[in-house]
C-alpha cells in the first residue's frame, strides 16, 4: 500500500517501568524537571496509550517535564491475570506513581476521554496536588439509579463468563497496516503519516505474526458499579485548581449515547467546579489530540501559563 513520509518525532520520550501496586507500571517521559515549573501529567483514555500525546508534546513550544502513563491494562502496563477493570483503581494508580516520582510537587494534569475523567476526579479527591487541570472530552457516563443494580450485576457476570470463554477477544489484524486502517477508520482526520507511526505504539505483534491492540480484552466488560452523577458532582466541588474543559465541536456523547447523556447534562456537572472554562475546537473529532495537536498544544500552553 502507499505510504506517506513518516511521522518525524521532534522530542523523543524516555521510557521507563517501576512496581505500583503490584504491577509493573509503564510510562514515558519528555524533558526534564525544571526549577519552579510544575511537571505535566498526561492521562490517555479507553483503548489509548500514553505514546498517543506524541504529535501534542511536538508542538508545544517550550521544553518542560511531561509524564504519561500507560494506565494498567493499556500500552506496556500489563495485567495478564485480570478479568475486570474497576474506576477506582485508575484513582489509586495514579496517586501512587505521583507519590513515586513527585511526592512535594504540585502538577499541571491533563486528562483526555476516560483519562480525562481520571484526572477530574483525582482533583476533587486530592485537590492539593493539581496546580492547574485540563480535561479533554472526559464527560464521564450517563447517570444510573439504584433500580438498575440488578440488572447491572447480572449483565456483568453474564459478560464477565463470555470473557472467560473468549467470546470478548480483541481483534487482530494480518499486518501494522491493517491496524493503521482501523486507526483512520475510526478516525478519518488523522493523517497517514501519524497514523503509520501510532500503530507501533498502539498495538503489537502476536507470537503468530499478526498485530494486536495494546489493551486488555477486559475492558469491554461493563462496569458493576453503577454511576452516579451525585458522587461525581461532590467530587468536582472540591476541584480548588483552575480548569479548562476542552471539547470537539462534533457531539461525540450523541454519538456514544444518543439521548442517554447529552452535552447539557455535562454542563451541568461542570458547574460545580468553581473555576472552570470551556473552549470548543472545530473540525475535529473526540481525538482532538491527534486531530489539530498544534492548536490544542497552544491552548493547553496558554492556560497553564496564565
Amino acid at each position: 500500500m502507499y505510504q506517506s513520509s513518516p511521522y518525524a518525532v521532534k522530542r523523543p520520550s524516555q521510557t521507563y517501568f517501576t512496581r505500583i501496586r503490584g504491577l509493573q507500571f509503564h510510562y514515558r517521559t519528555w524533558g526534564t524537571p525544571q526549577p519552579g515549573q510544575a511537571p505535566l501529567v498526561l492521562v490517555h483514555g479507553w483503548m489509548d496509550v500514553g505514546a498517543s500525546f506524541q504529535f501534542m508534546v511536538d508542538a508545544m513550544a517550550s521544553d518542560r517535564w511531561i509524564i504519561a502513563p500507560d494506565l494498567r491494562g493499556f500500552g506496556l502496563t500489563k495485567t495478564p491475570d485480570a478479568d475486570n477493570f474497576w474506576f477506582p483503581d485508575y484513582i489509586a494508580d495514579l496517586d501512587t506513581l505521583l507519590t513515586a516520582l513527585v511526592p512535594d510537587q504540585a502538577i499541571d494534569l491533563v486528562g483526555h476521554s476516560l483519562g480525562g475523567h481520571v484526572a477530574t476526579t483525582y482533583a476533587g479527591v486530592r485537590p492539593e496536588r493539581i496546580r492547574r487541570l485540563v480535561n479533554l472530552e472526559g464527560f464521564g457516563m450517563a447517570n444510573t439509579i439504584a433500580s438498575q443494580a440488578p440488572g447491572r450485576y447480572t449483565r456483568w457476570l453474564d459478560e464477565l463468563a463470555q470473557f472467560h470463554q473468549g467470546a470478548l477477544d480483541l481483534k487482530t489484524y494480518e499486518s501494522v497496516d491493517g491496524v493503521v486502517r482501523r486507526l483512520r477508520k475510526t478516525n478519518p482526520r488523522l493523517t497517514e503519516a501519524r497514523a503509520q507511526w501510532l500503530a507501533r505504539e498502539w498495538s503489537e505483534p502476536t507470537p503468530d505474526g499478526r498485530w494486536q491492540i495494546r489493551g486488555h480484552a477486559a475492558h469491554k466488560l461493563i462496569s458493576g458499579q453503577l454511576f452516579r452523577a451525585e458522587e461525581t458532582i461532590a467530587i468536582y466541588q472540591r476541584i480548588t485548581a483552575p480548569t479548562l474543559f476542552v471539547r470537539a465541536e462534533e457531539d461525540s456523547l450523541q454519538t456514544w449515547w444518543k439521548h442517554k447523556f447529552t452535552q447539557e447534562e455535562f454542563a451541568q456537572r461542570l458547574q460545580h467546579i468553581a473555576h472552570a472554562e470551556t473552549h470548543v475546537m472545530h473540525d475535529v473529532s473526540h481525538m482532538l489530540h491527534h486531530d489539530k495537536p498544534e492548536e490544542l498544544a497552544h491552548l493547553i500552553t496558554a492556560f497553564l501559563e496564565k
